[in-house]
C-alpha cells in the first residue's frame, strides 16, 4: 500500500483506511447498542459477533506494514472520551458472567491467570478505538492508523481477544449443554485460586442466553 493511499481519506469501499474507520465505528456503535439493555437476551451472542469482526479488522493492521504517523508528535485530542458509563451498563449487563479467568501472555512461563470483566475489556477496546476514530475524522488518516495499529499490538488486541474467549466460552457450553459452578459471588477483588477461576461460566448463563439460542434448558 502507498503512502499515498495510507494519507487520502476516500469514499471508495475498497481503500484500506475507509474499511478499517467502517469496522471500528461499527464496533464502537453496536457495543454502546447492546449497553443500553433493550435486548438483554441476545447480548451475548451479538457481542461474540461484534468482537469477532472487530478482529479481523485488528488481523489486518497487524499484519499490515508499520504505519508511520505524519507528525512526530501526537496532536491533541483535547478530554478523552468518557466510558465509565458503558462499562456500568455492561457490567450490570453481563452480571454474573462477567467476570473470567485469563491468561495474559501464553508465551510467558507459569503465569497464573488473572480474573478480568468483559465490562472492562469492551469499555477499553472502545475507549482505545474511539481515540484513533477521533484522529480520522479530523482527516489525520495515518495517525489514526497508526494508533489503531499501535494500539492493537499494545492493548485492545489482546483485550478484545481475552473477551472474544470469554463469549465463545459462554456460548459454547451452553450449545454442547456442558454448564459449569455457579459463578455468583465471583469478583475481580477476591483472592482467587485457579480452581475458582476455572468456573468460568455458571448454570445462570444458560437462563440468560440458552432461551434466545433456542436450546433446551440445562439442568
Amino acid at each position: 500500500m502507498s503512502d499515498a493511499t495510507l494519507n487520502t481519506v476516500t469514499d471508495n469501499p475498497d481503500d484500506f483506511a475507509v474499511q478499517i474507520s467502517d469496522q471500528v465505528a461499527s464496533f464502537i456503535v453496536s457495543v454502546r447498542e447492546v449497553a443500553k439493555g433493550d435486548e438483554p437476551d441476545s447480548a451475548v451472542p451479538f457481542l461474540l459477533l461484534e468482537v469477532s469482526q472487530l478482529l479481523l479488522a485488528g488481523g489486518r493492521l497487524g499484519a499490515h506494514e508499520d504505519i508511520v504517523p505524519d507528525e512526530r508528535y501526537e496532536p491533541d485530542l483535547g478530554p478523552e472520551q468518557d466510558v465509565d458509563d458503558l462499562r456500568q451498563r455492561l457490567a450490570a449487563l453481563l452480571d454474573p458472567i462477567d467476570v473470567y479467568s485469563e491468561v495474559f501472555d501464553p508465551y510467558e512461563p507459569r503465569k497464573a491467570p488473572v480474573p478480568c470483566r468483559i465490562s472492562d475489556d469492551l469499555a477499553d477496546v472502545v475507549a482505545d478505538l474511539g481515540h484513533g476514530l477521533a484522529h480520522y475524522r479530523a482527516g489525520r488518516t495515518t495517525e489514526a492508523l497508526w494508533w489503531w495499529q499501535f494500539s492493537y499490538f499494545s492493548n485492545w488486541g489482546s483485550t478484545a481477544s481475552g473477551a472474544l474467549r470469554a463469549l465463545q466460552s459462554l456460548v459454547a457450553h451452553v450449545r454442547l449443554n456442558q454448564p459449569l459452578e455457579d459463578l455468583d459471588g465471583l469478583d475481580t477483588d477476591e483472592d482467587l485460586t485457579e480452581e475458582t477461576l476455572e468456573e468460568a461460566a455458571g448454570r445462570v448463563m444458560a437462563e440468560e442466553i440458552a432461551g434466545p439460542l433456542g436450546l433446551r434448558t440445562v439442568k
